[in-house]
């Protein structure tokens, strides 16, 4: 491992590398060393940057959350309709969402840390926020916690479901939920 003296980008390294690191063996896998490893830094760049694994792992989850948002947002952008919204969803669950196992993985370590400790379920409830802001410009606001959740539990069984729905399916589910 080559050491550099002046590295700026030596911080991103270490939060991307840990995303890597816990999208292959989960958070309970995540290590300073597997981390310093994967980002190609002296171990002890670690707590020079971050003071803990609670820390880093708040970073890099905000960074994933705020990644899938902005891919979100953008997606549903592109909507100028209920018929758009439609279609975009159909597209978030089948295509942006579903981009990888990784995102899946790292997904539902997020949901388990915020389940178990409050400062990680800020970052999903920030998240939800930015979701359903992106929602609101279409439908009302309970309309929006609605298709929020629908996308959210059509991404996961879509992922996981040994038979997932296909896209007829999402978008039949899609248009009841916003029908009047």
């Amino acid at each position: 491992m080559a050491t550099r003296r002046h590295d700026p980008a030596r911080r991103d390294r270490i939060i991307d590398a840990t995303l890597q690191v816990i999208a292959e063996g989960g958070v309970a896998g995540t290590s300073h060393r597997r981390v310093a490893e994967r980002a190609e830094v002296p171990l002890g760049s670690m707590t020079y940057h971050f003071a803990s694994m609670d820390e880093l792992l708040r970073e890099a989850f905000t960074r994933f959350a705020l990644r899938i948002s902005e891919r979100f947002a953008a997606r549903i952008g592109e909507a100028a309709d209920l018929e758009g919204l439609v279609e975009a969803v159909v597209h978030l669950v089948h295509d942006d969402l579903a981009a990888g196992q990784d995102e899946l993985v790292l997904t539902l370590e997020l949901y388990t840390l915020a389940a178990r400790q409050p400062a990680f379920r800020q970052i999903t409830r920030d998240w939800m926020r930015r979701s359903r802001e992106a929602l609101g410009r279409l439908v009302d606001a309970r309309r929006t916690h609605e298709v929020d959740a629908l996308i959210e539990g059509l991404f996961i069984h879509a992922q996981l479901d040994p038979v997932p729905r296909g896209r007829a399916a999402t978008r039949a589910a899609v248009r009841r939920l916003l029908s009047p």
